[in-house]
């Protein structure tokens, strides 16, 4: 290990649907965290490894800070809670064209509890009309927490990232690195392709049926001509939303199996063999014995 390397754990936090993860993929330069233009998009905490000559960020993208109504959404708060207790540093994404809420007050509260530095990203410059505008969220921001730098971003269009990673770069300290430098994710190759399903569910289906469904991934095999073989389970909640998943005449099923397997081709650099079913399970976002079969930590359903 070069003592000389430098390394920070930062959470990535915000309220849902501000860009977080979109911001992960930009600075990673690879997709590892789904996206949609859906609240909530984001169920587990993913960590994203950057590695750039002496400097490794590890990034912990978390889900949206919301009320949470179930079971599942009570996980996804207290997943950004330890998020942030865990890290070394914060960057706090905001929309730029939302006025603060009392998820961001809480967020900097949380941060100065903890004396946590902490950049702020504005994202969505893109769509701001009145350029003017963002130096007035700047303004309002840095009046409530002394934020080491503040980047305007739009992921969308990929802009203010490389400065954005050179502020995070500054939150590091020396004592080496904690993962090679061909890391990406700590996430499974399972994890991986059970989300691009997912997602392409959350886009390609209508207000509530995406959140009530889950993806596992109950076969992945390598064959020998480097194809690979993939059986998933689509679990939901009614007997209507497995119609609606499944589509005329299999139509809507076909859709967005179609669609993961061209992401899994890109991303697992081969061939897939994609196999979809779909089966119902009653109000499993509040049955906390289904949670954790679908993968969720056992630990954050009991407190």
């Amino acid at each position: 290990m070069n003592t000389n390397d430098r390394s920070a754990f930062i959470a990535i936090v915000g309220r849902p649907n501000v860009g977080k993860s979109s911001i992960l993929n930009c600075m990673l330069g690879e997709k590892i965290a789904i996206v949609t233009n859906k609240p909530q998009t984001t169920r587990t905490r993913i960590m994203g490894v950057l590695t750039e000559g002496e400097y490794q960020l590890v990034f912990t993208d978390t889900p949206g800070m919301h009320k949470a109504r179930t079971s599942l959404g009570k996980y996804m708060v207290r997943s950004v809670t330890e998020s942030v207790a865990g890290a070394d540093a914060c960057l706090l994404v905001v929309d730029a064209t939302e006025e603060i809420s009392d998820t961001e007050r809480e967020l900097i509260e949380r941060m100065k509890t903890l004396s946590l530095p902490c950049v702020l990203a504005i994202n969505k410059t893109d769509i701001v009309k009145e350029k003017s505008s963002i130096m007035k969220v700047i303004l309002d921001y840095t009046a409530l927490y002394d934020f080491e730098a503040v980047v305007p971003v739009s992921a969308k269009k990929q802009e203010g990232i490389g400065e954005l990673i050179e502020e995070l770069k500054k939150l590091t300290s020396e004592g080496g690195h904690f993962f090679d430098a061909d890391t990406l994710t700590d996430q499974p190759e399972r994890q991986l392709a059970s989300e691009m399903i997912r997602e392409k569910l959350l886009l390609c289906l209508d207000k509530e049926i995406p959140h009530g469904t889950a993806v596992v991934i109950e076969k992945m095999r390598q064959r020998d001509d480097e194809l690979l073989d993939i059986e998933a389970t689509i679990y939901c909640e009614r007997d209507s939303h497995k119609g609606i998943i499944i589509g005329k005449g299999g139509s809507m099923l076909k859709k967005v199996s179609s669609k993961a397997r061209a992401d899994m081709e890109a991303f697992f650099g081969c061939k897939v063999n994609l196999q979809t079913w779909v089966k119902v399970k009653e109000d499993w976002r509040n049955r906390d014995g289904l949670l954790r079969n679908f993968g969720f930590d056992s630990s954050d359903f009991d407190a």
